[in-house]
This record gives C-alpha cells, sequence and structure tokens, in this order.
C-alpha cells in the first residue's frame, strides 16, 4: 500500500457513506441512493465525483443549502413530460426516481423527458444515463450549474462546463457510456490533482487573470473542451434546461441580479429512448456490438496498444477496484475520519488506521 494512500472496500466505503447520510437527516433509502452514487464513480476511477464529496455535502446540509426535508414536488406531467422542483434535496435522490420515472412513461410513448429544477450536485451523471440503458433504452443526461467555465475568447466565467452522458445498451459488451464535461477536465479533477499534491496540464484552467496554469491552487475557472464547441455546448444546454424551467443559472449570477440561485442549485435534464420502439432491440444491441469490434480491430495510431470505446476504461478499472478496494488518498481521508467523527459513525477499518 502507497504511503499517501488508503485502500477501502466499496461495499464497506458504501455502508460508511450510507450511515453518513442517514445521520444528516435522509431516509435510509436515499442514503442509499446517495451512497451509492458516489462509491459507482469511485469504482469507475471518476475520483473526482466519489466520496471525497461527502464532507462538503454534509457541510452544505449543515448549512441548509441542501435539504434533507425537501417538498420535492411534480410541477408539470404529461405521458411524455415530468417537470420536477426538487426544492434543493440531494441530487441523486430526485434524480434517480425521475429516470426510473422517464423510463415507464418512455414504455408507454417511446420517448419521455423529466426537466428537474433547484437541485443540488447529481454526482456523476453517466450514473442516470446507464439506468435507462440497463433497462434497454437509451439514456440521456445533463446538468446546468452557475458558471465556471471561461467561454471560448473570454477570460472570466460564463458558462458551467454542464456534463453529458449518454448510455445505450450492448448485447455481449457492457452498455456503451459516454460521460463527460463541456470542458477540458472536471472541477473536481483539479480537487483531485490538490489532494494528490501534483500540477494539472495548463490546457484544464486559468488562473485570476485568464492565463493558463499547471497550478490546480491557482485555476480561477476551467478552460471549455474545444475552445468555441465545447462554451457553445454549455450555453445551449443552459437554454435548454434552466430557463425552460424558470431559473436561469448564468445570467442573473453574472449580472448580479437579485433572482441569482441560492448556492449549491443546479437544473437537469433526463431522458429515455425505448429503443425496442424503434426496432428490434435485439438486433440493436447486437449491431452496438458488432460497431464496437469494427473500432476496436482499426489500425492504432503510434502510442496506442488499443482503441478503447466509451465507458469501457471505467468498465475495467470497476472489475479492478471491486476486486482490490478503492485507493483513497490520505488527505481526503482524513476528512472522512473527521465527518465520522464528528456524526459518530462507524469507520471501515481502513479508515480506522487513518485515525490513530
Amino acid at each position: 500500500m502507497q504511503k499517501d494512500v488508503v485502500t477501502v472496500p466499496s461495499r464497506a466505503l458504501r455502508q460508511y457513506a450510507q450511515d453518513v447520510f442517514e445521520k444528516i437527516g435522509l431516509s435510509p433509502q436515499e442514503a442509499e441512493t446517495e451512497a451509492d452514487v458516489l462509491v459507482w464513480a469511485n469504482l469507475r476511477g471518476v475520483d473526482s465525483h466519489g466520496v471525497r464529496a461527502i464532507p462538503r455535502y454534509v457541510k452544505m446540509a449543515q448549512d441548509g443549502h441542501y435539504r434533507t426535508d425537501a417538498q420535492i414536488h411534480t410541477i408539470y406531467e404529461t405521458p411524455a413530460l415530468l417537470i420536477i422542483d426538487g426544492d434543493h434535496a440531494f441530487g441523486p435522490v430526485i434524480t434517480v426516481k425521475a429516470m426510473h420515472q422517464v423510463i415507464e412513461k418512455a414504455r408507454h410513448v417511446g420517448i419521455a423527458w423529466a426537466f428537474l429544477r433547484n437541485i443540488t450536485h447529481q454526482g456523476a451523471i453517466g450514473y442516470y444515463a446507464l439506468i435507462a440503458a440497463r433497462n434497454d433504452m437509451a439514456g440521456l443526461a445533463w446538468v446546468c450549474s452557475p458558471p465556471n467555465t471561461a467561454p471560448y475568447g473570454a477570460v472570466a466565467r460564463g458558462v458551467h462546463n454542464s456534463p453529458v452522458a449518454i448510455a445505450v445498451p450492448g448485447y455481449e459488451h457492457p452498455p456503451l457510456l459516454l460521460d463527460m464535461a463541456t470542458s477540458v477536465a472536471a472541477y473536481g479533477k483539479l480537487n483531485v490533482a490538490m489532494d494528490q499534491g501534483k500540477a494539472i496540464p495548463d490546457t484544464w484552467a486559468l488562473d485570476k487573470n485568464g492565463q493558463p496554469t499547471s497550478d490546480p491552487h491557482s485555476a480561477a475557472m476551467l478552460a471549455p473542451s474545444g475552445g468555441y464547441k465545447g462554451s457553445g455546448l454549455a450555453l445551449m444546454f443552459e437554454t435548454l434546461s434552466s430557463l425552460v424551467v424558470g431559473v436561469p443559472l448564468l445570467a442573473p449570477n453574472l449580472l448580479g441580479l437579485e433572482n441569482a440561485a441560492p448556492l449549491g442549485t443546479q437544473n437537469g435534464v433526463l431522458a429515455a429512448i425505448d429503443i425496442g420502439a424503434l426496432t428490434d432491440i435485439e438486433r440493436y444491441k447486437k449491431d452496438v456490438d458488432q460497431l464496437v469490434h469494427a473500432i476496436k480491430d482499426l489500425p492504432k495510431a503510434d502510442g496506442f496498444d488499443e482503441i478503447f470505446v466509451p465507458g469501457e476504461p471505467e468498465d475495467r478499472c470497476s472489475e479492478a477496484r471491486l476486486r482490490d478496494g478503492i485507493p483513497v488518498p490520505v488527505s481526503v481521508a482524513r476528512e472522512l475520519v473527521e465527518v465520522a467523527q464528528e456524526l459518530a459513525v462507524t469507520l471501515p477499518g481502513a479508515l480506522r488506521e487513518v485515525a490513530r
């Protein structure tokens, strides 16, 4: 074991997370959902969206920004549409339920959408698109928050690095899952670099003067992926989520308006497409496998031993971490210990070593 890393079995880490969320007021089922979303990210190597978020979530709940007693309610509903106000409930609690609702609607009408407003951090957005793929549907999800990314040509925050995920089922191959931010790297990856005491590529972020920086501590804003392409997508995601549900997140923040959304607010969109309503589902899944094989058999560029399809590196990481445990940086482990001590939650064995 590396000195700067503590390895924790995924089951133990999930139980710890669930205990924490129950302690701060979530129901057992809600706490289980919240814990599963975070540990799922860790298993897939997306540590930026894993259990390192627990101390922040706890603080946001204690300060009233994330509500454990939220009055979640449906504003509008048709056979193919849901608009839900989350009242600043924990994001995964609302989003998992909403995705199951749109999947059920899609079984009847072919495609269904959910627009979520006034929610909080949802974790890794791919989790929700994958729910649809595991139900033989195509899943789509994206999310918007206040600005943290410089639009192409700007040296100030103007858009959010709105993550988007698309998932489709395979036959023998696991579901394809594209889960990406519209910035070069998610903000959480900067935090992971800080946890590890490492520099970041100077293409990831800009400092307060709008200059590229390799120091994650100096990063004041993210850089858009693909220049105008990433920032353009981010801007359009705002128009198709926040604006259509009447909770704009970018302009009020940029203009300092009184109606700027409270700290931690997000808006999101989910969709499920019943592939079986369009074509034979078994043939579709076999066609996905064939496409995967065709891509992976292409000639490889210099320096590449294999061509990966979306979600494949994360699937392999998950297999390894389920077997070997999840590596948690000691700096993060210490924060998890502090949360456990504050809330009187039992620590996994590996984390107890850090507490000594």
